[in-house]
């Protein structure tokens, strides 16, 4: 084995450590700005700044939950208040750096309701200045929609080729891909649609990931659970949906993937907690089960701090808090009463 491909797997399974998960923290300038306004602050380079730097600064959290931060361009480029590169304050609580590349979903021509992801486009160049910059993985997101008659085959055909092309060039560039073929929650179908869908997705994907020599090894894959619609009448509970999730998993991912770090996608922070934990608390699988959260892990640090520079150890004590419940949540040994508690 080279040693690059050595590195890869090296690098995949500190990012899938048991115990810790993800912080994804790649927000968009539009979508920060909608996370601002809702608490009444403005969205400046230095405050978006200073919040991110409060969580990068959550000592305890970092160190002992977070394996990684998937980063925004702006922010892999920012430097703390006292001139630190933001990028070294993540490698020094041992979580690794790392980068959004898509330049995000848009409509796919032919085919009315779908979405195909850009950004291949310099995307190698992009790589070898994101890896000089720090980052030791990437991000790269398809939108796939459930409605009538679709997601069509063309639709995961076309994001399947586009995330096998993103992660074969990530690993040229000795960065590990995570790839995330999400299913939205938007809509009124069922569980049973979810699962199709999201049965249909992997198997496109993890075809087209064989197709452009992807090592597997050296690839973490961010799914969304399989749930139900959020407009369907019909709910289905915790136990159903890691029942279903996992049998859906285990018959279309290869145990050769280095872990799966679920998104939360729409789901509330205990939501994506509990459904987390009932998976690794019920089931056995070839993989390490974690999460990849942004708004699970932000909701509440980011109402706290509200904006105000006193705010920020109430902030961090509310991120460590939801960094901890999904952390135990890894290890099925989250408990809804250590929420009441804290």
């Amino acid at each position: 084995m080279t040693a690059y491909k050595q590195d890869l797997q090296d690098i995949a399974q500190k990012m899938v450590a048991s115990g810790k998960g993800i912080l994804a923290a790649d927000e968009s300038s539009g979508t920060i700005k909608k996370r601002f306004d809702s608490i009444g602050a403005e969205s400046t380079e230095q405050n978006r700044r200073d919040y991110r730097e409060l969580l990068f600064r959550s000592e305890q959290a970092m160190k002992d939950h977070i394996s990684g931060v998937i980063l925004f361009d702006e922010t892999i480029r920012q430097k703390a208040a006292d001139g630190t590169p933001l990028v070294q304050v993540i490698a020094e609580t041992g979580a690794i750096p790392g980068i959004k590349v898509d330049t995000g979903a848009k409509d796919l021509a032919g085919s009315p309701g779908e979405k195909v992801t850009e950004g291949l486009d310099g995307l190698r160049e992009r790589f070898q200045e994101y890896h000089g910059l720090g980052a030791r993985f990437a991000k790269w997101r398809a939108v796939i929609n459930i409605g009538s008659g679709i997601p069509s085959q063309y639709c995961l055909n076309a994001n399947a080729h586009a995330l096998a092309r993103y992660a074969a060039l990530a690993q040229e560039s000795a960065i590990v891909p995570i790839v995330e073929p999400e299913i939205i929650m938007d809509g009124s179908h069922d569980i049973n649609s979810c699962f199709e869908a999201t049965s249909a997705a992997l198997k496109a994907l993890f075809d087209a990931l064989h197709e452009q020599r992807v090592m597997l090894e050296g690839t973490v894959l961010k799914p969304n659970m399989v749930l139900s619609g959020s407009k369907c009448s019909l709910q289905a509970g915790d136990d159903e949906i890691a029942e279903k999730t996992v049998r859906c998993f285990r018959r279309h991912v290869p145990a050769a993937v280095a872990g799966i770090v679920f998104l939360s996608g729409g789901q509330s922070d205990e939501q994506a907690t509990a459904r987390l934990s009932a998976m690794n608390e019920g089931y056995e699988t070839p993989w390490q089960l974690s999460f990849s959260y942004g708004r699970a892990l932000q909701a509440a640090p980011l109402k706290a701090w509200g904006g105000k520079a006193e705010n920020v150890a109430a902030a961090q004590a509310a991120f460590s808090h939801r960094a901890r419940m999904n952390a135990l949540a890894t290890t099925g040994n989250w408990k809804s009463t250590l929420e009441a508690a804290a």
